[in-house]
């Protein structure tokens, strides 16, 4: 019986969470099954052999990637290489499409069965990569229903698995329990949460104009508390270095982010998935962003959609409030973040629309998505 081996690739701490979770279910459908690739803390813990850390692929933007793109391409070279070498029964890449999808055409050329999960934003913007995706995996795997009916169009297999944060979040989030996880002590005035991202790049572009926005909510809510996880030990060294530049105080967390915004009454965030996980917390926030002025050039130019933050995008309506590039300043956020909190408690319309988001992301995802790799791989997908 050939050995069931599975390499999976993921380059950021989101892509680590559904890693993770399709590895502990995979284990239960394929005890045998061994994990090797790139992959952060959580994939490591169920049993994944990471060949080089996984933040050496965390870059964002177009323009920023160019300054790390022979690493990049290194690494790529090396997993082809690997892959050749002693083929496994799927490579499965997550999220990253930059850096999966070139690697996932050549592997499917070689007889590679490949996998893709977390779909690229094609129904957004650079809507050609459709082609090239066809060309490139056997299966999508999509977090979201509205991203089905182009990959039908084209006649791509693709499943739906939902989110599995959507999984794991309950309905409801207790701000009080949060607190005393955090060891907080008992707090008279507001809380809100600062998550200014979790790579270096976006937390040196983002951390000041948000300690700026802090400054000014302390102005007109002086009881303020704000909380700041960090994604690890060199993040939280870099937030603490900027506030003590501002001389502007914050509770720096390690991790935690979820019961971060648990224990918050309202959160200001970098998009990203950070934004779809307030949503399942159910705070009222605002999303921020600012990208290299010719990274924004590009993309906006080539942006087909009105939003950029998941909440929106999954309600197709204005749920909360965008502010990015130069609408971004500390004014406007300020002023933002605060309306937000005030106008949250009593608009049982935005909490109704939460909640029915929340439930429609209810798919198993970890299950769903691990079944559906055990299909192809058994020539049992429809």
């Amino acid at each position: 019986m050939a050995l069931t081996r599975y390499v999976i690739v993921a380059g950021e701490a989101s892509g680590d969470i559904l890693g993770a979770s399709l590895i502990a279910h995979l284990k239960i459908l394929q005890p045998e099954a061994t994990f090797e690739g790139i992959g952060g803390p959580l994939m490591q813990a169920q049993g994944l052999k990471s060949i080089v850390p996984m933040d050496r692929l965390s870059v964002m933007g177009l323009v920023e990637v160019l300054g790390r793109l022979r690493e990049l391409l290194g690494i790529r070279k090396q997993l082809y290489q690997a892959c050749l070498k002693n083929p496994p029964t799927a490579f499965i890449g997550i999220d990253s499409p930059d850096f999966n999808i070139p690697l996932e055409k050549k592997l499917k050329e070689s007889g590679i069965k490949t996998v893709h999960y977390v779909s690229p934003s094609v129904w957004a913007w650079r809507q050609k990569r459709i082609f090239k995706i066809k060309k490139s995996v056997d299966l999508m795997l999509a977090l979201f229903p509205f991203e089905l009916p182009i990959y039908h169009e084209h006649k791509i297999p693709v499943v739906c698995v939902g989110h599995t944060l959507a999984d794991d979040i309950p309905l409801e989030s207790n701000a009080q329990e949060a607190r005393v996880q955090l060891h907080l002590p008992e707090l008279n005035g507001p809380v809100f949460a600062i998550l200014p991202g979790s790579r270096a790049g976006e937390v040196g572009k983002l951390a000041p104009l948000f300690i700026e926005t802090m400054k000014l909510i302390k102005q007109q809510q002086p009881n303020a508390t704000f909380l700041i996880p960090a994604a690890n030990q060199e993040r939280r060294q870099q937030i603490e270095a900027l506030l003590h530049e501002a001389n502007t105080e914050a509770v720096v967390v390690d991790g935690q982010s979820r019961i971060v915004m648990a224990a918050s009454d309202a959160i200001l965030l970098a998009s990203g998935t950070a934004a779809l996980e307030a949503m399942l917390v159910k705070r009222p926030m605002v999303v921020a962003y600012r990208f290299s002025a010719l990274t924004y050039a590009i993309m906006s130019r080539m942006l087909k959609v009105p939003y950029v933050s998941l909440p929106n995008l999954l309600a197709n309506d204005a749920l909360v409030p965008e502010l990015i590039q130069d609408q971004a300043t500390s004014d406007n956020l300020s002023r933002r973040l605060l309306q937000t909190w005030q106008s949250f408690l009593g608009d049982q319309n935005i909490q109704k629309h939460y909640k029915e988001l929340h439930l429609m992301l209810r798919k198993n995802a970890g299950e769903t998505a691990a079944q559906a790799v055990v299909d192809l791989v058994e020539g049992k997908l429809n």
